[in-house]
């Protein structure tokens, strides 16, 4: 049983080791969505892909009212072509 809690206990080193700042010395944090390591001035995570700030967004969503105020004019422009006829 020693066997096993002393190659436990080498792992444990090992998990220890490759935990520390990457390879180049440059400093991480962690990922705010997925926990992963991350470099500091990394624009998006390389685990999850996702981007961390709202400027590195590649498609920002259109404002709700600017949604909604295309619908109503399509519909006033389908009800006047159909009440010309």
């Amino acid at each position: 049983m020693n066997t096993y809690r002393d190659e436990d206990e080498d792992w444990d080193d090992e998990e220890a080791d490759s935990s520390d700042d990457s390879a180049d010395g440059e400093p991480t944090v962690p990922c705010p969505y997925c926990k992963a390591e991350i470099l500091e001035d990394s624009p998006r995570c390389p685990s999850c892909e996702r981007y961390l700030s709202a400027e590195d967004h590649s498609s920002p969503q259109k404002p709700l009212w600017v949604v909604a105020t295309a619908v109503v004019c399509l519909a006033i422009a389908i009800w006047l072509a159909f009440a010309a006829f």
